[in-house]
Protein backbone atom coordinates (compact mmCIF):
# COMPACT_ATOMS: atom_id res chain seq x y z
CA UNK A 1 0.00 0.00 0.00
CA UNK A 2 1.28 3.50 -1.18
CA UNK A 3 1.30 6.04 1.51
CA UNK A 4 2.60 9.53 1.87
CA UNK A 5 2.71 11.29 5.12
CA UNK A 6 3.47 15.32 5.27
CA UNK A 7 4.77 17.02 8.39
CA UNK A 8 7.05 20.11 9.28
CA UNK A 9 4.53 22.67 8.56
CA UNK A 10 3.83 25.71 11.27
CA UNK A 11 4.21 29.21 12.00
CA UNK A 12 7.32 31.34 10.96
CA UNK A 13 8.42 34.63 10.51
CA UNK A 14 9.06 36.42 7.05
CA UNK A 15 12.53 35.40 5.61
CA UNK A 16 13.31 32.79 7.72
CA UNK A 17 13.24 29.53 6.78
CA UNK A 18 11.57 25.94 7.42
CA UNK A 19 11.90 22.24 6.14
CA UNK A 20 9.04 20.39 5.46
CA UNK A 21 9.11 16.55 5.24
CA UNK A 22 7.46 14.17 3.05
CA UNK A 23 7.62 10.01 4.47
CA UNK A 24 6.86 7.29 1.85
CA UNK A 25 6.04 3.44 1.94
CA UNK A 26 5.37 1.50 -0.58
CA UNK A 27 7.67 3.49 -3.23
CA UNK A 28 10.80 3.28 -4.81
CA UNK A 29 12.07 6.94 -5.44
CA UNK A 30 13.99 5.58 -8.14
CA UNK A 31 10.62 4.83 -10.05
CA UNK A 32 8.71 8.25 -8.85
CA UNK A 33 8.38 11.34 -9.68
CA UNK A 34 7.64 13.05 -6.15
CA UNK A 35 6.41 16.33 -6.26
CA UNK A 36 5.33 19.57 -3.48
CA UNK A 37 2.07 21.20 -3.97
CA UNK A 38 0.70 24.12 -2.08
CA UNK A 39 -3.21 25.48 -1.97
CA UNK A 40 -3.81 28.82 -0.29
CA UNK A 41 -7.73 29.57 0.15
CA UNK A 42 -9.40 30.12 -2.53
CA UNK A 43 -6.67 29.50 -4.64
CA UNK A 44 -5.97 26.86 -6.96
CA UNK A 45 -3.60 23.58 -6.36
CA UNK A 46 -0.19 24.97 -7.42
CA UNK A 47 3.65 22.83 -7.78
CA UNK A 48 5.96 24.47 -6.14
CA UNK A 49 8.78 21.22 -6.99
CA UNK A 50 9.34 17.99 -7.69
CA UNK A 51 11.87 15.77 -7.91
CA UNK A 52 12.16 11.94 -10.48
CA UNK A 53 14.62 9.32 -9.81
CA UNK A 54 16.03 9.77 -6.51
CA UNK A 55 18.17 13.05 -5.20
CA UNK A 56 20.46 12.71 -8.07
CA UNK A 57 17.14 13.17 -10.62
CA UNK A 58 15.86 16.47 -12.41
CA UNK A 59 14.39 19.22 -10.50
CA UNK A 60 11.76 21.40 -10.85
CA UNK A 61 11.09 25.17 -9.42
CA UNK A 62 8.30 27.22 -10.54
CA UNK A 63 9.45 31.21 -10.62
CA UNK A 64 7.48 31.98 -7.66
CA UNK A 65 10.13 29.71 -5.23
CA UNK A 66 12.91 29.78 -7.48
CA UNK A 67 16.47 30.22 -5.41
CA UNK A 68 14.91 30.08 -2.55
CA UNK A 69 13.41 26.44 -2.41
CA UNK A 70 15.40 23.29 -2.66
CA UNK A 71 13.86 20.03 -2.94
CA UNK A 72 16.01 16.65 -1.81
CA UNK A 73 15.96 13.22 -1.24
CA UNK A 74 17.20 10.62 0.89
CA UNK A 75 16.12 7.01 -0.62
CA UNK A 76 17.30 5.32 1.90
CA UNK A 77 15.19 6.71 4.24
CA UNK A 78 12.22 7.19 1.83
CA UNK A 79 12.04 10.60 2.61
CA UNK A 80 12.02 13.56 0.52
CA UNK A 81 12.22 16.87 1.81
CA UNK A 82 11.77 20.94 1.10
CA UNK A 83 13.82 23.18 2.29
CA UNK A 84 11.78 26.94 2.45
CA UNK A 85 14.44 29.82 2.65
CA UNK A 86 13.91 33.35 2.72
CA UNK A 87 9.48 32.68 2.90
CA UNK A 88 7.44 35.22 2.00
CA UNK A 89 4.00 35.62 2.88
CA UNK A 90 2.47 34.44 -0.28
CA UNK A 91 4.09 31.13 0.67
CA UNK A 92 1.21 30.83 3.47
CA UNK A 93 -0.49 27.91 2.57
CA UNK A 94 -1.83 24.11 3.22
CA UNK A 95 1.57 22.13 1.37
CA UNK A 96 1.14 18.89 -0.03
CA UNK A 97 3.47 15.76 -0.92
CA UNK A 98 2.46 13.72 -3.93
CA UNK A 99 3.86 10.96 -6.06
CA UNK A 100 3.24 9.18 -9.54
CA UNK A 101 5.03 6.69 -11.18
CA UNK A 102 7.24 7.99 -13.86
CA UNK A 103 10.87 8.62 -14.83
CA UNK A 104 10.28 12.10 -15.23
CA UNK A 105 8.99 15.16 -13.26
CA UNK A 106 4.93 16.25 -14.21
CA UNK A 107 3.69 19.70 -13.06
CA UNK A 108 -0.26 18.81 -12.96
CA UNK A 109 -1.71 17.66 -9.95
CA UNK A 110 -4.30 15.19 -11.82
CA UNK A 111 -1.28 13.67 -13.10
CA UNK A 112 -0.56 12.50 -9.42
CA UNK A 113 -2.23 9.51 -8.53
CA UNK A 114 -0.72 9.14 -4.41
CA UNK A 115 -1.47 12.10 -1.75
CA UNK A 116 -0.21 12.91 1.61
CA UNK A 117 -2.23 14.83 4.41
CA UNK A 118 -1.39 18.83 3.74
CA UNK A 119 0.98 20.24 6.35
CA UNK A 120 -0.46 24.00 6.90
CA UNK A 121 2.61 26.75 6.98
CA UNK A 122 1.82 30.35 7.79
CA UNK A 123 4.47 32.75 7.19
CA UNK A 124 4.02 36.13 9.60
CA UNK A 125 4.79 39.42 8.76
Amino acid sequence: EVQLQASGGGLVQAGGSLRLSCAASGISFDDYAIAWFRQAPGEERKVVSCISSGDGGPKYYPDSVQGRFIISSDNAKNRVYLQMNSVKSEDTAVYYCAAQKSPWCVRGDIMYAYWGQGTQVTVSS
